[in-house]
């Protein structure tokens, strides 16, 4: 959600219960002052900060940390213009809709992460505005129920803060800054605000320990500011007991301290409710209401804040701008919301190369002549609502907050809230599919619809109009489609005809389903279509966002159609899109089901970018960013519904708990095939640094993202990986570690990962550089990362448990 300053009068009545609030952290003022922190590539940017910052009375500087204009005789200052998502401008016309996070993140492409984020940021730049929210690494995953996964990335920390690292530097070359969000334990929706609830002591409080923290939560906005990341938006709920944006502790200590952020932290939706333990605590950027010349002044006057605090805050809303860049002079005007401006160049093109390359190719069985990739099939069926477009779109606005299911009545390209995106258009895989048949000379029919019967025939002259209840089909099980529209009407498909008419239109003689009698009607069913179809093409969706968490992480009326079309077709392929995990077990063993392509949210070209893979234009090359379990009880997070939410699996989230419980599931994270085939040689493994091996601890100075010595290479992991098959592909080779029992860590964790596009027939070599950080675990009475001395098991593979090869070390 986006972030703005709260403005209003009446402070006064606020400020008494603060106006005696002791400073709760006394380096909060001085940290970047202090020298302590080596800026590196932010030294300039500090210099130039603190020079523009001198200049200006206190009333000045209180008017940059609210978010105002300041002007004087030799200088100007014009607020940042910030703007809500990252896959694309929330809100914005004429511009790109990029696959979003989980989609991105499921390519495990460092190049792709950069690219799509590069592109994007040009494009938040040339419309004006130079603080983008966005990325996302909280919620880190932690629940799979959680509503805001399609805006982040993994539930692993290696793996998001490699996509946090790349997409930040991608952001930042095109010339903003960039916020990282959202800080912290920010893990569902559900009781997150004051504006939905009465009080602030009923928004939830995400309690967990010194260790979890370090070692999962916080580890991806290390690697963001090790990046350059120049603003964070810290949380609406509360960490530990105290509201994250006034959580010095949070704030302070382990984003300002521990992590040597130098930007500056700026608050959700309500997320402020203090003048002074808010600045005390370190939020830099906020509310008008809380913060005035006279408040803060009178704190200083009092003892109840500091000039150094005052000084360090407005130090931290312009350092980023200087980092950036904006003071060339060249930076456009902000666009009004329905400017033209060409600022999307080729972006389609990266947009659809990057969906395709995140779909991950679950199943494939090829006997018998089905399967993937499809090979000009005579006659194609595509069933379901996610097969085609909403009754209105494809900016409509729609929020989980008002629907009442956990599907979308139509192709689910972007999340809803603070991440949707804006469409300029929407490539469906109706669209897609209508113009490959075409060219193949396939026959091509369609019944996009979930619960989907078929009404009684009528004569070849007429057709009748179906009824509103399950006999008719036309009315969605979910009741009122999302955005309010009535699924009677709404459905993309409850005027479904065999001609005369486009999906979720009317037939010209009425509209309606029926038999006409004539040339190769036949009567819409799920049995009917797939009776004599070469391919049965099944699409299922998910859906969920920001205000709302997933209530489901199956379907009833998605399976049962599943399990309906592979009664009566041989060759049934289901196509997924999801925000997060999505349960198959109710069908994956039917033989009929012969393949299974996963993806996140792809964004305007996600109809292309299923196509190319199913055709075999792109090989498919995506990985599980997340465990498919069998079962929903199998997960060992739910929803919190208590006031105080209590993180005691610890680190055991995602594989790390099926791991440590031995659990079996349908598919491990990292999974994914390939329509070639790959073989692992031997791994071996060296010291590449042997005195910084000799510390228990680091030994290097504080800079940007921690200790600088954690992100030195120590260890190289190396091996051969061969394209056997007959196809190019590319394969994601993943690198495991498994630490000596002193470290107290899950039984094995990602430390590595190499995409590499190998040719048929040749091999390549894949080198793993493993950094101090990468077998590091967090000693908490030192408060400090260290090595354990024992054994470290490093294993390479295709998925979290398709190890292929393994090299012992003793550290």
């Amino acid at each position: 959600m986006k972030a703005l300053p709260i403005l209003g009068a009446g402070f006064a009545l606020l400020v008494g219960s603060n106006a005696a609030s002791n400073i709760t952290n006394s380096t909060a003022g001085s940290l970047l002052s202090s020298g302590n922190v080596h800026l590196g590539e932010y030294q300039e940017s500090y210099e130039k900060a603190k020079a523009f910052v001198a200049q200006l009375s206190n009333s000045q500087k209180v008017s940059i940390i609210t978010a105002g204009d300041v002007n004087g005789t030799n200088f100007t200052w014009t607020a940042l213009t910030n703007k809500d998502a990252f896959a694309g401008m929330n809100n914005q016309y004429y511009v790109s809709g990029f696959p979003m996070g989980n989609a991105l993140a499921q390519t495990w492409d460092r190049d792709h992460m950069y690219a799509e984020a590069k592109a994007s940021g040009r494009e938040f730049y040339l419309m004006g505005y130079n603080l983008v929210n966005g990325p996302v690494a909280g919620p880190l995953g932690r629940t799979p129920w959680g509503g805001r996964q399609p805006e982040a990335f993994s539930p692993d920390p290696y793996l998001s803060g490699i996509a946090m690292e790349h997409t930040i530097k991608g952001m930042n070359s095109a010339g903003v800054v960039t916020s990282g969000r959202h800080f912290l334990l920010n893990e569902q929706e559900t009781n997150r605000s004051t504006a939905t609830t009465t009080t602030t002591s009923t928004v939830y409080s995400s309690n967990a320990d010194d260790k979890t923290l370090h070692e999962l939560y916080l580890w991806p906005f290390a690697d963001g500011t090790r990046a350059g990341m120049g603003a964070v938006m810290c949380g609406m709920t509360k960490v530990n007991g105290s509201l994250s944006c006034e959580n010095g502790d949070l704030i302070s200590t382990l984003l300002k301290e521990h992590l040597g952020f130098p930007g500056m932290v700026f608050p959700d939706v309500n997320s402020q409710s203090t003048s002074y333990l808010s600045a005390n605590a370190g939020l830099d950027y906020g509310s008008s209401t809380y913060w005035t010349t006279e408040i803060l002044e009178a704190g200083i006057a009092n003892g109840s804040f500091t000039q150094a605090r005052l000084d360090d805050m407005a130090i931290r809303n312009v350092i980023g701008y200087y980092f950036a860049g904006l003071d060339s002079g060249k930076e456009p005007s902000e666009a009004s919301t329905t400017e033209y401006r060409n600022v999307r160049a080729d972006h389609a093109m990266l947009i659809r190369k990057v969906g395709a390359d995140s779909l991950s190719l679950l199943k494939n069985n090829k006997a018998n002549g089905g399967g993937l990739p499809l090979d000009k099939p005579m006659v194609i069926s595509i069933f379901g609502a996610h097969a085609g477009p909403c009754m209105a779109g494809p900016n409509q606005a729609f929020s989980v907050e008002g629907s009442s299911g956990d599907t979308y009545q139509g192709h689910l390209a972007s999340a809803v809230g603070s991440g949707q995106l804006s469409f300029s258009y929407l490539a469906t895989p109706y669209q897609a599919l209508s113009l490959r048949a075409a060219a193949d000379g396939s026959m091509f029919r369609w019944l996009m619809n979930d619960t989907y019967t078929s009404s009684s025939s009528s004569s070849s002259s007429s057709s009748t109009t179906p009824s509103t209840g399950s006999d008719g089909g036309a009315t969605s099980t979910n009741g009122t489609a999302p955005g309010g529209t009535d699924s009677s009407t709404g459905n993309s498909s409850s005027s479904m005809t065999m001609g005369g008419g486009a999906p979720g239109g009317s037939s010209s003689t009425g509209g309606g389903v029926g038999n006409l009698g004539s040339g190769t009607s036949v009567t819409p069913s799920f049995a009917d279509y797939a009776t004599d179809s070469d391919v049965c093409l099944v699409f299922l969706n998910a859906f969920s966002g920001e205000g709302g968490d997933r209530g489901e992480l199956a379907n009833a009326d998605q399976d049962a159609m599943v399990k309906t079309v592979a009664e009566n077709c041989n060759n049934t392929i289901v196509i997924i899109n999801t925000p997060g995990p999505r349960l198959v077990d109710q069908w994956i063993e039917n033989d009929n089901v012969t393949a299974v392509v996963y993806g996140g949210i792809l964004g305007q070209e996600s109809g292309n970018a299923i196509v190319d893979v199913l055709y075999g234009d792109v090989n498919p090359s995506g990985k599980l960013i997340s465990t498919i379990a069998k079962n929903e009880n199998d997960y060992p997070v739910k929803i919190c519904y208590t006031a105080e939410c209590n993180f005691t699996e610890g680190v055991h989230i995602d594989y790390r708990y099926f791991d440590a419980n031995n659990i079996s599931v349908r598919y491990p994270f990292g999974h994914g095939l390939s329509y070639t085939t790959f073989d692992y040689g031997s791994a071996s493994a060296s010291k590449s640094d042997e005195k910084a091996l000799a510390s228990k601890y680091p030994t290097g100075d504080m800079t940007l993202g921690g200790y600088a010595d954690l992100f030195d290479e120590v260890v190289r992991v190396s091996l051969s990986v061969k394209n056997t098959g007959s196809v190019d592909g590319s394969e994601v080779v993943q690198l495991y570690v498994a630490y000596p029992d002193a470290a107290q860590q899950p039984v094995r964790q990602l430390r590595g990962f190499e995409k590499v596009a190998i040719a048929s027939g040749s091999s390549s070599k894949v080198v793993f550089s493993v950094r101090r950080r990468d077998i590091s675990y967090w000693d908490v009475d030192a408060q400090q990362w260290a090595i354990a001395s024992g054994d470290y098991t490093f294993s390479v593979g295709s998925s979290s448990r398709d190890l292929r090869s393994t090299a012992t070390l003793a550290l």
